[in-house]
């Protein structure tokens, strides 16, 4: 455990400062041991020790306690109840035995050479891909959980809240660890993926602790706050100031700036900061990256790290935030993992059939109007009495109830304070009746003078209160984003808060009960995206209960029945983005934006799919420029088809067609120093030399010389080019070439940005998969032995 491991750590670095080694042999029995403990022991030592797991599991439980000190005058065991951990190692009522191999010499060998055959023939290496398997699929066990209560009792901690020491904890520990390994990499910008409560402030805190000048963005004055009081907490300095609504201060090591503050140009120039002002950037929320503001920061500064942090999946909103940081996500930890682990509170979700009729209601830019959802719910008794009733049913104590509008969340508020539960309603703007500042509801919240709240947009994101026992679902969510988010609000831990209660009022409108995907965590076994909530093999984390009326199973019936052919979703996904960006999107934004479910059905359905052939697909739209039109019907639109099509087990062919592009045109030929350049600049980008053959390591890749690379260019991308390019490419005197027939097109400025914007689109769809191909593996035990582990557990 984390705890004991803290208290050997530095009789640990004395060993191995003194060249002792140091071997470890521990197990995956019952899940006793804390993948975060490994991480702290990675972290300190890396390759200085030998840290193993033991492989005789699940056949046979492993379940000893022994520790050997060798010297020159001979050795000691020590063997006995004593875990690694704190209560084990210090308060709990522990027995160990001391063998000495000199007064006890048989007895010492034997249990020497057992922990050699152990060690040396039933072990496997935890290097970090099998930490980062065994994180992925840990479960908290019971028996850990009283544990650390009992320690915490015993260091005299007895508050409300669950007790937050200021050094990294828990997913943090393994967080650092992979952050550091990628650096070690190579790599100058990262994502952390952690949902809401996992502490991913504080990381961004301990993991820029070292770094001289630190900026830290966020789109919400309340969120900076928090963050500042975080980074004290863990720097034990106020050198540090904010930038936003009037203040500017730069001079410090540590600055807190909103996005809408820094983002203008008037700030965003060498003369007020230069780019490489800061050393460490923090982007707060970072599923908001992809707006404009947040891409000024980001693109203007150059960090020597720039670390993004969000709680969302990938393609939340359909917008691809990973691609940001070039798919490199070190470490993830998903709501499923975190409420495995402990770490988060369960989940009772009740879905609740609600005969409101969104069929007539407008919907536009994927919502529905406010207007629309104000007429069909202020008024609306029967609604308001379902919600009520079911909230007595529960009787939580604090509560959150998310709504449409400030009219709706006013009326919400005066109808549950004139039916007997206290409320208020908060949101932005002038307040009125049954309304109050966010500050004061929270104080009122937590003293228990009021029993809910009832906002609107106000506690999305940014705001804790930990104390939370139930939330309302009150309007359709359209949004995967703020699903989860409302959902994180009541799912951190409090004394004696065993579950946090959901109560989702669904009725028939878009997007009806897709987001319970969200919930589990295992996909459909033969790869389908999800479609109703009887699909099988659903996974909810442990101890979560999910709940759906039965009219409701009969509603997404009805909806499933009513889909839509799959050439009509693809084009009107088409069409909302188009709506969404107001103009004609690139393959790329179409991309980065499409619903990654609708993505799927693109690749599944390639006659139907805009992104095999573009062009075509606008023209039968009607929405070619008149430069396109010029070349729709030429040997032009069918090179750029041609490069679209070619096939891409690698991403080599992508730094030599980006040799050709150059200044906003297409060159018609390239010599060798061209191609390296491209080439040398691709991978360089982030990780993408881990896609190089049998590069190992970002120091082997740092050792390629010119000639390697430019041999590797020519036996792979361009020899393939040429062979299966439809005669488009060809080597002409040492010159990488295009078919003069296409000299004509090389000026068209519209042949340049689809020939771009090609590859731009498939190196993002190209990194999109590798990394999603590198997340499919899960590691499980079979279902068999889980059942003779727990069964062993239960015996013992």
């Amino acid at each position: 455990m984390t705890s004991g491991v803290r208290l050997i750590l530095k009789d640990l670095e004395f060993a191995v400062s003194h060249n002792v080694p140091v071997r470890i042999l521990t197990g995956r029995y019952l899940n006793i041991t804390q993948p975060e403990a490994l991480a702290l022991l990675k972290g300190t030592f890396g390759e200085k020790i030998d840290l193993r797991f033991c492989l005789t599991e699940p056949y046979q439980s492993f379940h000893p306690k022994a520790y050997f000190f060798h010297k020159q005058n001979g050795s000691d065991l020590f063997i006995g109840s004593s875990n690694i951990s704190k209560s084990a190692l210090t308060s709990g009522i522990e027995w160990n035995y001391r063998f000495n191999s000199n007064q006890h010499k048989e007895d010492f060998d034997y249990f020497f050479q057992t922990f050699e055959d152990l060690f040396l023939n039933h072990s496997v290496k935890i290097d970090d891909e099998e930490l980062k398997e065994y994180s992925k699929a840990y479960h908290k066990p019971q028996i850990l959980k009283s544990i650390e209560e009992t320690e915490n009792q015993n260091n005299g901690e007895n508050q409300n809240i669950i007790p937050f020491e200021y050094e990294p904890r828990g997913a943090q520990i393994e967080a650092l660890y992979a952050l550091e390994q990628t650096r070690k990499e190579g790599a100058t910008k990262a994502l952390i993926h952690a949902a809401t409560g996992i502490g991913k402030t504080y990381l961004a805190a301990f993991d820029s602790k070292n770094y001289r000048r630190v900026l830290f963005v966020a789109h919400r004055e309340e969120i900076l706050k928090q963050a500042a009081e975080s980074f004290y907490n863990v720097r034990h300095s106020d050198d540090f100031g904010f930038f936003y609504s009037g203040m500017h201060e730069k001079n410090k090591s540590v600055i807190f700036a909103s996005v809408q503050s820094l983002g203008k140009n008037e700030y965003l120039r060498e003369e007020f900061f230069p780019k490489d002002y800061f050393d460490y950037i923090v982007i707060d929320e970072f599923h908001h990256a992809a707006a404009n503001q947040y891409l000024s920061i980001i693109n203007y500064f150059n960090p020597k790290f720039l670390l993004g942090l969000t709680a969302t999946p990938e393609r939340a909103d359909g917008r691809n935030i990973y691609e940001l940081c070039d798919y490199n996500i070190p470490f993830e930890i998903s709501l499923f993992q975190g409420i495995n682990r402990g770490l988060l509170v369960p989940f009772h979700y009740y879905g609740i059939y609600d005969e409101t009729d969104y069929s007539s209601m407008r919907y536009a830019k994927g919502d529905y109007l406010e207007e629309d959802l104000n007429n069909a719910y202020i008024g609306n008794e029967n609604r308001s009495h379902l919600i009520l009733n079911h909230f007595k049913k529960y009787s939580p104590k604090k509560s959150l109830g998310f709504c449409a509008s400030r009219l709706h969340a006013k009326y919400m508020a005066e109808f549950f304070c004139k039916n007997g539960i206290p409320s208020v309603a908060v949101y932005s703007g002038e307040q009125g009746d049954f309304s109050e500042e966010r500050d004061k509801a929270i104080r009122l919240l937590n003293d228990g003078k009021i029993k809910i709240i009832f906002s609107v947009n106000m506690f999305n994101e940014g705001v804790d209160i930990p104390s939370v026992e139930a939330v309302l679902f009150l309007r359709p969510t359209q949004s995967e984003v703020i699903f989860l988010q409302q959902l994180g609000r009541g799912l951190r831990l409090y004394k004696n808060k065993e579950f946090l209660t959901v109560l989702d009022f669904i009725g028939n409108y878009k997007n009806a009960g897709k987001f319970i995907k969200n919930l589990k965590e295992r996909k459909n076994p033969d790869g389908k995206p999800f479609s109703n909530i009887e699909e099988e093999n659903y996974i909810f984390p442990d101890g979560c209960l999910v709940d759906f009326e039965f009219e409701l199973i009969d509603l997404f019936e009805r909806l499933k029945q009513k889909s839509q052919s799959v050439q009509s979703i693809i084009k009107n996904e088409f069409y909302r983005i188009k709506d969404l960006l107001g103009k004609i999107p690139s393959r790329t934004e179409f991309f980065e934006n499409i619903d990654w479910e609708i993505y799927q059905l693109c690749l599944k359905n390639v006659k139907f799919s805009p992104f095999k052939n573009y062009l075509q697909f606008l023209k039968t739209e009607n929405l070619l420029g008149e430069d396109e039109k010029i070349m729709a019907v030429t040997i032009a639109a069918d090179f750029l088809n041609e490069v679209e099509r070619t096939s891409m087990t690698k991403s080599y062919k992508m730094p030599v067609l980006l040799s050709f592009y150059k200044d906003g045109k297409i060159l018609q030929k390239v010599n060798e120093n061209d191609l390296l350049e491209s080439w040398k600049k691709f991978y360089s980008n982030n990780l993408y030399w881990k896609d190089l053959p049998q590069i190992l390591n970002f120091e082997s890749y740092k050792k390629i010389t010119d000639k390697e690379h430019l041999a590797n260019i020519k036996k792979n991308p361009v020899h393939y080019l040429i062979l299966s390019g439809k005669g488009y490419f060809s080597m002409k005197e040492n010159y990488f070439t295009i078919n003069e027939r296409l000299l004509p097109f090389l000026e068209n400025p519209a042949f340049a940005t689809h020939f771009k914007d090609i590859i731009d689109y498939r190196t993002a769809d190209y990194f999109s998969r590798r990394y999603n191909e590198a997340n499919e593996a899960h590691y499980e035990i079979p279902e068999e032995k889980v059942l003779m582990v727990a069964d062993s557990g239960a015996k013992e």
